[in-house]
This record gives structure tokens, C-alpha cells and sequence, in this order.
């Protein structure tokens, strides 16, 4: 059972944004102020959050609870409507498997940030995708 009211859910689930979060722009500006050109939500496999078509370069910054991140300290599953949500955080990570696939078999690098990895040691996460980026 719900322990808020379905008007507050709403509420609550309209605030959550699916383009321009904070890990998302912090990534966004790590990368440009590092000279690094790219354009955003290119109409490819999964709608990367990054693109970088020359360098064929795929970015995709995930949340941690709507992307299910195995083994991450922030992730729980709800213990409410436990059903549903293993179905539908489920079936996100199986769509992400799958448009990370098609991506790499049309030849593109796939690069995935988490969420809780720019949380926890931002600087680090950061250096690690910009030297991925440039091999």
C-alpha cells in the first residue's frame, strides 16, 4: 500500500526529468570545458545522452534506481508494488542491453556513467570517461 495520496505520486513522478538532469550536466560541462564537442539526444539506439559522431562515441548517463544498477550502494528495489517495478526497471536494463548492442554492431563506442559513480567521487568518474573517450 502507498503511504502517500495518488494526487502527491503524481506530483512527485512529474518532477523527475528525462533530459538536462544534474549528473547529466555535470558531465555535459566536464566534457566541454575539456574541449570535447558532442551533440545531445541523437535519434540512435537508446537516444544516447552524448554523441560524438566523428570519434563514433556513445555516451549514456544512467540513474542508478531507473536503470537498475547491480551493485550499487544507492539502489533498492521498492518494497511496494514489488511486481511491477521489477518488471518495469527490468525491462529498462534489457532494453538498454539491447540498443548498447545494436550500437556496437553498427561500429559505435558505448560508454556508460552512473549516476551514484558522479555522486561518489565526481572528479574521478569524469577523468576515467574523458581518457575512454580519447583512446
Amino acid at each position: 500500500m502507498d503511504k502517500i495520496t495518488k494526487e502527491h505520486r503524481s506530483w512527485n513522478m512529474s518532477r523527475i526529468r528525462g533530459k538536462d538532469t544534474k549528473p547529466e550536466m555535470a558531465v555535459r560541462k566536464y566534457l566541454y570545458s575539456r574541449g570535447v564537442r558532442y551533440r545531445l539526444h541523437v535519434k540512435l539506439p537508446g537516444k544516447p545522452d552524448i554523441v560524438m559522431k566523428q570519434r563514433r562515441t556513445a555516451v549514456f548517463i544512467n540513474g542508478y534506481f531507473w536503470h537498475g544498477h547491480d551493485g550499487c550502494k544507492f539502489f533498492r528495489w521498492p518494497q511496494t508494488r514489488s511486481d511491477y517495478w521489477h518488471e518495469k526497471i527490468g525491462g529498462n536494463i534489457e532494453r538498454d542491453a539491447r540498443s548498447y548492442a545494436a550500437l556496437k554492431e553498427d561500429g559505435w563506442r558505448v560508454f556508460v556513467i552512473w549516476e551514484c559513480e558522479i555522486r561518489q567521487n565526481h572528479e574521478s568518474a569524469l577523468q576515467r570517461l574523458y581518457a575512454a573517450i580519447n583512446q
